[in-house]
């Protein structure tokens, strides 16, 4: 009975020191996000063309139909029987 007492006191200061550990990062995490939003607003990233392109909404369905259209087509040849 001492053993399984002794293992319940070890398992409550292990997931305890865990659960401040975890405590302790969400608080990290929301304090950064705050530090990096305030550097951001005064030290803003500079924009690639490149990228603004690709952030550009495009209009690809055709393709993505084509391509769904090939799967199918190829995965019909293949099954014999």
């Amino acid at each position: 009975m001492e053993a399984l007492k002794e293992g319940f006191f070890i398992m409550v200061i292990g997931m305890g020191t865990v659960f401040m550990f975890l405590t302790i990062m969400v608080y990290a995490m929301n304090i950064s996000k705050k530090i990096l939003d305030i550097v951001n607003k005064y030290f803003p990233e500079a924009e690639l063309p490149e990228l603004k392109k690709k952030r550009e909404k495009t209009d690809n369905d055709a393709e993505i139909a084509l391509a769904i259209a090939a799967a199918i087509h190829k995965g019909a040849g293949v099954k014999e029987g």
